[in-house]
């Protein structure tokens, strides 16, 4: 073998090694997204059917945690969904559950779905439906799913406060679905790549949006098992976008069906202060929610300057901190309440979606007494509480 052999030979096994490490750190980079968007579901759902289970005759507690654990339940189920779905047409193994559907009825469940996301992003909805019904012949679960995602994608990259607004039309024996938003819009070289799975519009170097950059692959998908088609228009960054899905229309009738909760016993639990700290206001608001319950005296703050501030005028007993807060990260807010007097020996236990072994050591060593994985198990955190009169910490996965 030639030195230019082995030279090339070389260079192509670096090469090989290279895009293999490449794909693995993408994987685990992948994964431990996974984890984390599931877990920041998770907690506020388990938490608010806690609160459900405890409450019999205060209809508006109950209406607030039903409606938390609706609104967690969906988006999880939709993240899960949009996984198992894009693997089983990778491998062909989807199957549509055809039956005539409203194209109406079916927009309508979208929004609601989407309602909380919208609401909190302060968007502007308009719906503008064709004057007489349209019916397909359609997975009504997987259509929703669709239209989820292209609804949850215009809120997620349109400034607060903006327009998002929905039309449909007949064209021919056609249906025509435009979702539009005036939001960060597409680079036009970016236009063809934002049907690929992954991929996400990074606002000009910013961090991508939160998710899992599969939706609108799986969108697209869907839409052509059902013989549709779906493209997207924008005029560039800044100028907002447009999809459009097209699909083929049926005529005739519809149906659908609707679902009940239930509601079981309460516990006990001492009277200790505790201060709840995460931006997610479902979170907090049903944790708080359930601790109250439960004999618990709580306060919540929704970023990390807030939470240093109200920790030294309340003076808790446990502070459960998420570690992803606007204005300061929970890492911070821990490190500043040790290097005061009053907040050395404060019970401090980080209550987060990650939960992988460097995490495990980043809060240890930022100062937390412990590291407790969402979503936690009621029972474990009200035996943490019970227990905190020795600060020996807490560290649990599960």
């Amino acid at each position: 073998m030639t030195r230019k052999q082995i030279e090339r030979r070389s260079a192509s096994l670096e090469e090989a090694l290279r895009h293999a490490i490449e794909v693995d750190h993408h994987k685990n980079e992948f994964l431990a997204t996974l984890a984390h968007e599931l877990r920041n579901h998770l907690a506020p759902a388990l938490t608010s059917l806690q609160v459900i289970k405890r409450v019999h005759d205060t209809p508006d507690v109950l209406e607030r945690a039903r409606g938390m654990l609706d609104r967690q339940l969906l988006q999880m189920k939709r993240l899960v969904d949009d996984l198992l779905d894009v693997d089983r047409i990778g491998r062909d193994r989807l199957e549509l559950k055809k039956s005539v559907v409203n194209l109406g009825l079916l927009l309508e469940q979208a929004v609601e779905s989407t309602r909380s996301a919208l609401d909190s992003a302060g968007h502007r909805l308009t719906t503008t439906l064709s004057p007489e019904p349209v019916f397909l012949e359609a997975d009504p679960q997987r259509l929703t799913q669709v239209f989820c995602n292209l609804l949850n994608n215009a809120c997620k990259y349109t400034d607060r406060g903006g327009r998002i607004a929905v039309r449909v039309e007949r064209q021919g024996s056609d249906v025509v679905v435009r979702i539009a938003d005036n939001g960060i819009g597409i680079p036009p070289g970016f236009l063809g790549q934002v049907f690929d799975r992954y991929v996400q519009v990074d606002r000009q170097g910013e961090r991508a949006q939160p998710g899992l950059g599969i939706g609108l692959a799986l969108a697209k998908q869907l839409v052509e098992l059902h013989g549709g088609s779906i493209s997207v228009q924008s005029e560039g960054l800044g100028r907002g976008s447009e999809f459009v899905v097209r699909l083929p229309i049926l005529t005739n009738q519809l149906l659908a069906p609707q679902s009940t909760p239930e509601s079981a016993p309460s516990l006990p639990g001492s009277a200790q202060r505790i201060l709840l700290v995460d931006d997610s206001r479902d979170a907090v608001e049903s944790l708080a929610l359930l601790l109250s319950l439960t004999g618990y005296e709580t306060r919540t703050a929704g970023d990390g300057l807030a939470a240093i501030q109200l920790a030294e005028s309340y003076r808790p007993h446990v502070i459960l901190l998420d570690i992803g807060l606007p204005r300061m990260s929970g890492y911070e807010v821990c490190r500043n309440i040790r290097a005061t007097e009053w907040g050395k020996h404060m019970v401090v236990i980080a209550l987060t979606g990650w939960g992988n072994e460097d995490d495990y050591h980043r809060t240890a060593d930022a100062g937390f007494s412990g590291h407790l994985v969402k979503p936690i198990d009621y029972a474990t955190l009200t035996k943490l509480l019970s227990d905190v009169g020795d600060s020996t910490g807490v560290n649990s996965g599960h």
